[in-house]
């Protein structure tokens, strides 16, 4: 196996002493454009790469960054480690990504194990461990939520009563007033926020709220499928489905389809994200965009200035309506199925 090319291996190449080559590496002093030059040759010509590692550890620092996501799999959360892997791409950092999966004992489980690996700072998507167990952790490394907000730290996210309220409203500008929602779990606030929204949009609509007509899911595909066939179960009467995420919304289309319920012509269909998919969904599905990608690439260059002591300002993110195929006018009364179309 072929040795690993050393710093000292340069220097002799370029006929210059190791301090040189480390100035022109790190950028660190002004260095002679001769010199230089002879130093960038002979990396080329070595295939040389420093070892960042060794340096990061060398100035006390593992050069990583841990990322606390809910779910890896998540199209959704997907998107925003997209986001932080692009913004770390031209830096010495690199991410360490663990999943919570919506359990507050096992989002702390990772946090200690990050920790554990010594990274330098900690990104934590959603969640829902104890805001203490993070101010606890801001003392010892730099710590950004993305999803919650948390006095005394610093926070990304988007307005979720404000998302989930455009898209009620539009159903209701449609002529829908019997809409079901299919919620998130109660036990996270953006859910909480989103059923918040759509309470304000009926109430905005002058349409009393009907419980009946919300059914909690837990975010994934068999949860909106699942809620569907609740409501259709009781007889619940409804022209439309607010769905608190798009994957929720993609179980509840399969759930219509199964009854012989045609999206739009029968129920219009929103959801709430709009993942890549969604866009080439049966039909295409009408959605509130939240900027996954993009927050996920602000929370890493906020990270990143506080790392570096320099302040950074994140770009304004807001929600956006994109409405697509699966809404449309209101064309009959509404829709009861009690029995699966065999």
């Amino acid at each position: 196996m072929r040795e690993a090319v050393t710093l000292s291996d340069v220097a002799r190449e370029a006929g210059v002493s190791p301090s040189t080559v480390s100035r022109v590496i790190n950028g660190t002093a002004r260095v002679k454009p001769g010199k230089r030059e002879a130093v960038l040759r002979a990396i080329e010509r070595l295939h040389y790469h420093p070892n960042i590692l060794a340096k990061g550890l060398a100035q006390g620092r593992s050069l990583t960054i841990g990322v606390v996501t809910q779910e890896i799999s998540s199209p959704y959360y997907g998107e925003m480690l997209k986001g932080v892997e692009q913004a770390l791409e031209k830096t010495p950092y690199h991410p360490i990504f663990a999943s919570g999966h919506w359990r507050a004992d096992q989002e702390e489980a990772a946090l200690k194990v990050l920790v554990g690996r010594q990274v330098d700072a900690l990104v934590v998507m959603d969640g829902s461990v104890p805001g203490e167990l993070l101010l606890e952790l801001v003392k010892t490394m730099p710590v950004v939520v993305v999803g919650r907000n948390i006095p005394g730290l610093p926070c990304l996210g988007i307005d979720n009563v404000q998302g989930a309220l455009e898209g009620t409203r539009h159903l209701i500008e449609l002529g829908h007033r019997r809409i079901a929602h299919i919620a998130g779990p109660q036990s996270h606030p953006d859910a909480i926020e989103r059923l918040q929204g759509y309470r304000e949009a009926l109430q905005q609509g002058g349409i009393a709220f009907d419980p009946a007509l919300v059914v909690e899911g837990d975010y994934l595909e068999p949860s909106g499928l699942m809620a569907v066939e609740s409501l259709l179960a009781r007889g619940a009467l409804f022209t439309a489905i607010f769905a608190a995420n798009d994957q929720m919304a993609y179980g509840a289309n399969v759930a219509l389809y199964r009854r012989g319920i045609r999206v739009p012509q029968d129920v219009s269909l929103v959801g709430f994200d709009d993942l890549p998919s969604s866009s080439y969904f049966t039909p295409p599905l009408t959605t509130v965009r939240q900027p996954g990608l993009e927050m996920g690439w602000e929370a890493a260059r906020l990270v990143l200035a506080l790392l570096e002591g320099r302040s950074y300002t994140p770009r304004n993110l807001s929600t956006r309506l994109v409405v697509r195929e699966s809404t449309a006018l209101l064309r009959s009364p509404g829709v009861r199925v009690p029995h699966a179309v065999p």
